[in-house]
């Protein structure tokens, strides 16, 4: 099976602050300009490649998802692995490469390509991408079965095979013939994706207001649930609150049931119990929609019925 290789132009610095740090299972190669990218499929190869005067691959990863974002929301999912120490330094380096004027104060939108099982390349590994233009600024996708395709995954591999070569984040995606690589989502990966696939609206209430949102895992992450979006809900801030504490569940018929908890701790509730029974709004997939196992999971062992 033939898939695509992305090869796409970075600072340098972003990647020297990136490789770095540890324990990274996730990173935000994010884009001044707020465009999507459409260039590779869930599970593709998304490879760094240093601006000149280097002009060298120098690391890559698994590509999971690509958005547009406030730069605020971006660097709330991801925070330093945005590759910058703090917001203000991120933001900062955006607006260096904008191209329009930008006031201090507007949260702007970005293009995020968020890559889940980063590596970076030792320097002694760094190598030029076959066929390269100088006059490509962005990002270049090869075809695995192209001569110039295999020779690149090839050449990944090799470099992956080197453990002593490669600084990797927790564990480097070991590739052998070209295919799909699942991507193992991170918290910020989640939480852009969740707010993605519930088309930027809470499941129950249908709120757009992006910053009184928040991804919601059905069986949380401490207690064996994954960061996968069948195990997330988009919720009302309020809400997000009210089911992880176990007043609200979804039944899995993905109707909403409220605790008669509320009442008999708080004398209120009244709000929310006139949303008891209402349906709820889910993905149009079905692998992306709330798993039976874990609203089952929710409704024995958090919600105080």
């Amino acid at each position: 099976m033939s898939i695509n290789i992305v090869v796409a132009v970075t600072d340098l610095d972003w990647h020297a602050f990136l490789s770095g740090q540890p324990d990274i299972s996730e990173v935000n190669f994010w884009s001044p300009s707020p465009t999507q990218f459409r260039s590779l499929r869930e599970g593709e190869l998304f490879l760094f490649k240093a601006k000149a005067p280097v002009n060298k691959i120098v690391g890559g990863g698994i590509f999971a998802h690509s958005t547009i974002m406030p730069c605020s929301y971006a660097w709330e999912a991801f925070g330093t692995n945005n590759g910058a120490a703090s917001f203000a330094e991120m933001r900062n380096r955006i607006v260096s490469l904008k191209r329009e004027p930008t006031d201090r104060f507007d949260d702007f939108e970005i293009g995020c390509r968020i890559i889940t099982q980063p590596f970076f390349l030792n320097r002694s590994q760094w190598f030029d991408p076959p066929g390269w233009s100088r006059s490509i600024v962005r990002h270049k996708t090869y075809f695995s079965d192209s001569d110039e395709g295999f020779m690149l995954w090839n050449a990944v591999q090799d470099r992956l095979r080197s453990q002593e070569a490669v600084a990797v984040a927790e564990e480097a995606p070991m590739y052998g013939a070209p295919q799909l690589v699942a991507p193992r989502l991170g918290q910020g990966a989640f939480r852009l994706k969740v707010t993605d696939i519930y088309s930027r609206k809470c499941a129950v209430t249908g709120e757009r207001t992006l910053p009184a949102l928040e991804a919601a895992h059905i069986r949380p992450y401490s207690e064996g649930g994954r960061h996968d979006a069948s195990n997330g809900l988009l919720l009302r801030r309020d809400l997000h609150s009210l089911f992880d504490a176990g007043y609200l569940t979804v039944s899995p018929s993905l109707r909403l049931e409220v605790s008669r908890s509320i009442r008999e701790q708080f004398s209120n509730g009244r709000h929310y119990y006139a949303m008891h029974g209402s349906k709820i709004f889910v993905p149009d997939r079905y692998e992306e929609r709330p798993t039976t196992e874990s609203l089952e999971w929710h409704n024995e062992h958090v919600y105080r019925g």
